[in-house]
């Protein structure tokens, strides 16, 4: 079982990483001004989806 494996299946640190990813987010967005919002926010949604925390998901938030 590999550590990517470990963490889909570990929801206490998928929500940590989740509130890390928004306050990134939160930040990168503060720091440009919001200009670059929706880039930002796509580059969110694909690193979240490559370790496997999809907001799409049922069950998840």
């Amino acid at each position: 079982m590999g550590i990517l494996d470990r963490f889909k299946s570990h929801k206490a640190a998928q929500d940590k990483a989740r509130q890390m990813s928004d306050a990134a987010e939160q930040k990168a967005n503060e720091r440009t001004g919001n200009k670059y919002e929706s880039q930002v926010d796509a580059a969110q949604q694909n690193i979240e989806g490559r370790v496997g925390m999809d907001r799409d998901k049922p069950g998840q938030q």
